[in-house]
This record gives C-alpha cells, structure tokens and sequence, in this order.
C-alpha cells in the first residue's frame, strides 16, 4: 500500500488541509485541488491511485467532473469515492459512476478503511462497476 497516490479535490481548504494531514499520517502521497476545473489536467499530470471527490463545487460540480472521468480509458476504472453533505448524495455519486460514497461530516477511520479497501482491490485488478 505504500506509496499510493490520493488525489483530493474540494472547494473547501480546510477539508483538503485534513485530509492531506490524515491521508499523509497513513502513508499515502497527497495531492490536491481546490478548483474542479483543474482536476482531470492535474489527474493526468499526477496518475492517483484514488480520488476523493466533493459534489458540490462551484463551476464544475463533482458528478460533472466523474461522468467525465468515467468516458475516459485512463480513469474509467479508477476508484472514486465521492464526499457530500447532501441528502442526495448517495444516489447522485452513484449515478455519476462513484465507486464508494462518505457522507459529511465523515468519519476519519471509516474513510480510511474504505479507501485501504479499494486500494487494496485494485492491486488484483478488480473491475469496477460502472453506471452509464
């Protein structure tokens, strides 16, 4: 699991500030974007391992952002759990081709051990399922 890259993309410093903090303290590479519409330039830059996704962001919002990231050959498998605060979250980031979804305000040991769990799937190539 070591050097595995999360890529993080939130509208909100202080959640990307915690969560570089955590992800770092777990042993992971950290790399973030506060603005969606510089995400997939920086994805293809950086090849994470993983994205953590918020929903909701001004301009690009997170379920624009992964429908996009799903038509493409390098990310379409990539596993993305998306985070939100909405009600709808859930069935969005599912329509979206989420791979997991955390609600806000999450809990930092349940988001560690999904994203150990997806990570460690995709070292034997899991295929993920997505929805068109």
């Amino acid at each position: 699991m070591e050097n595995k890259k999360i890529m993080v993309c939130d509208d909100d410093q202080g959640i990307l500030d915690v969560l570089q903090m955590l992800l770092e303290s777990e042993g992971f590479d950290v790399i973030t974007e506060i603005n969606s519409t510089n995400l997939i330039k920086e994805m293809k830059i950086n090849l994470p391992d993983l994205l953590l996704l918020d929903l909701w962001m001004p301009v690009l919002s997170g379920d624009q952002v992964l429908k996009a990231l799903r038509t493409t050959d390098e990310f379409e498998k990539l596993p993305v759990i998306v985070l939100s605060a909405s009600v709808d979250g859930s069935s969005i980031a599912n329509g979206a081709g989420a791979t997991d979804f955390v609600p806000k305000p999450f809990d930092m040991d349940d988001l560690i051990i999904k994203i150990r769990g997806l990570l460690s799937n995709s070292d034997i190539d899991r295929v993920f399922e997505t929805t068109s």
